[in-house]
């Protein structure tokens, strides 16, 4: 039962760890009075839940429309790291990040990006020095320094890399992590920098280490990466160090759902509702220290209403005492201009391997952003079939005389090529093909539009473009996830097995990410740090 100034329901207190039938009163936005009453009806009113780690530009979707989707799920606030927008852009890219944003009721919590470009092989628009940095740390909406991802300069001392970490310090604001399979001296050196979260957990016995050390662990179940099923554990062995995150959710999988799909996985596997909710709520706001309500008196009113605790169907989502749940209708703006490529060149594609020597192939990990290597003799032009190899181009976005050209297995794809403008971090011009012309095609597609994704099937071009920076596009989530599911299951009913092929590849040219990627410099090394040979040593 819902008026105006007041809201009935069955109220589950995080904090209390209490459920009470309540009326509560909002007055400017704020709980003024929780009142105890007999006659609440059937409905649940629960914290709105909390992103603590997303990267917006990867639901390829501006912040409000990200926005309208997240809401209808529950969440009322979201950390989130432009790092996506700052590689191509720079510090206006991420202020118009946090413009956009202001136009929705969503809270947006940003995060002054921390390595751009992600490592010094790689190449962005204007790379990020502590004065980049500062600028961002200065404005009220950026609440934290986002991911270090150059673990190495860390535990290496880089004095460029410390001087980072001192203006969140100097701030007192928290410092993000990313730390996949750190351990030992190395780890401890890490959190000594004064780095407090990790969302880069692969296993319970990583997330156990970092939490013994103090940093709070993000449970991430993204559309790439998904480590719920290793790390829920946690959920009941310290509920006070974990959080939950996406980090990348692709429209198809946002507009069914976001943290609220962790919430239910977590009930249903027998986990108690308030250490759930501290999870999902509770603890990403008191870390981050954000300004969003815990249903206590004297907070701001972010709650949402749900019809049970098992299936969390939203009915009402409140921010600030006010239902958003079908908020605004048309949230376009015109795009910004952005530097792309608009050429390349078409022979470099081209790899020769009459040596008879083994290569490395980029091995794909399902559900990982982990990668292995194979090493494995190929024809001559590269590609096996029968071994499922084929090849990866990755066309640098801000010079196009820059080309790295390696081999990748695990996409199953037998013909044609796909490739986008979105790959990590840097966001280069990404392609996977069963052929040259196949690839060349794909890419083709990619620099006529200025950004997008496709899939070229051998005959024809299926393909979503994404006017925001190459990275983003203005429709709402159900149109965006049409468009991107249909071009998705084509591929799969082609013979790609990857749950997510486009995020996956995404990830391939991402060089802070073990164990063997590919940038336009070449094939690089993420545990020696290094561009490495395409030959087996």
């Amino acid at each position: 039962m819902i008026d105006t100034n007041s809201v009935t329901g069955k109220l589950v207190d995080p904090i209390g760890r209490s459920i009470i039938n309540a009326k509560i009163y909002i007055q400017d936005g704020v709980i003024s009075r929780i009142e105890e009453i007999e006659d609440v009806g059937n409905v649940y009113i629960i914290p709105g839940f909390v992103d603590s780690h997303v990267h917006i530009e990867s639901s390829l979707l501006i912040p409000t429309r990200f926005a309208q989707a997240a809401i209808k799920n529950g969440t009322v606030a979201v950390v989130a790291d432009p790092h996506e927008v700052a590689n191509v852009a720079g510090v206006e890219g991420v202020r118009f990040m946090i413009e956009n944003a202001k136009l929705s009721n969503l809270k947006f919590f940003f995060g002054a990006p921390s390595c751009v470009p992600a490592s010094p092989v790689d190449e962005c628009f204007e790379p990020f020095t502590y004065k980049e940095v500062a600028k961002l740390l200065s404005l009220p909406e950026v609440t934290h320094l986002a991911e270090m991802m150059n673990f190495p300069g860390v535990i290496h001392g880089n004095t460029d890399v410390y001087s980072i970490l001192n203006e969140a310090k100097k701030r007192n604001k928290p410092i993000d992590g990313h730390a996949p399979g750190l351990s030992g001296e190395n780890l401890s050196k890490y959190v000594s920098a004064g780095i407090t979260t990790d969302h880069e957990c692969f296993t319970l016995e990583e997330a156990k280490l970092k939490i013994e050390l103090g940093m709070k662990v993000l449970i991430r179940e993204g559309s790439a990466a998904k480590n719920f099923n290793a790390l829920h554990p946690l959920i009941g062995l310290n509920p006070k160090m974990v959080m939950f995150c996406t980090d990348d959710c692709h429209p198809d999988e946002l507009v069914g759902g976001h943290i609220n799909k962790h919430v239910r996985k977590a009930i249903a596997l027998g986990y108690d509702i308030f250490d759930v909710l501290q999870v999902a709520s509770v603890n990403p706001v008191n870390h981050y220290r954000l300004n969003v309500g815990l249903l206590q008196v004297g907070q701001p009113a972010d709650f949402i209403v749900v019809d049970n605790l098992k299936d969390f169907n939203v009915l009402s989502t409140f921010i600030e005492g006010v239902n958003v749940i079908n908020f605004g209708n048309d949230f376009s703006v015109n795009a910004p201009s952005f530097s792309f490529p608009d050429h390349f060149d078409r022979n470099k594609i081209r790899l020769d391997f009459h040596s008879g020597k083994p290569v490395k192939v980029i091995k794909v990990i399902e559900g990982e952003l982990i990668t292995d290597t194979l090493n494995t003799e190929v024809p001559s032009n590269g590609y096996d079939f029968d071994k499922d190899i084929l090849k990866i181009v990755v066309l640098s976005r801000y010079n196009p005389n820059n080309m790295g050209v390696g081999l990748i297995h695990g996409f199953g794809i037998r013909k044609g090529a796909i490739a986008a403008s979105i790959a990590h971090d840097s966001h280069h011009i990404v392609a996977i093909g069963a052929d040259d012309d196949s690839i060349v095609r794909a890419i083709d597609y990619i620099i006529r539009s200025r950004g997008g994704i496709c899939y070229y099937n051998g005959s024809k071009i299926l393909g979503l473009t994404l006017p925001y920076f190459g990275l983003m596009t203005d429709v709402d989530v159900s149109h965006a996830a049409k468009d991107y599911s249909f071009i998705n299951e084509k591929l799969k009913a082609d013979g790609c097995g990857l749950h997510a092929p486009f995020m996956t590849m995404a990830f391939m040219s991402l060089s802070v990410i073990p164990h063997l990627k590919l940038t336009p410099a070449g094939l690089f090394d993420v545990d020696r740090f290094c561009l490495t040979s395409l030959f087996a040593e």
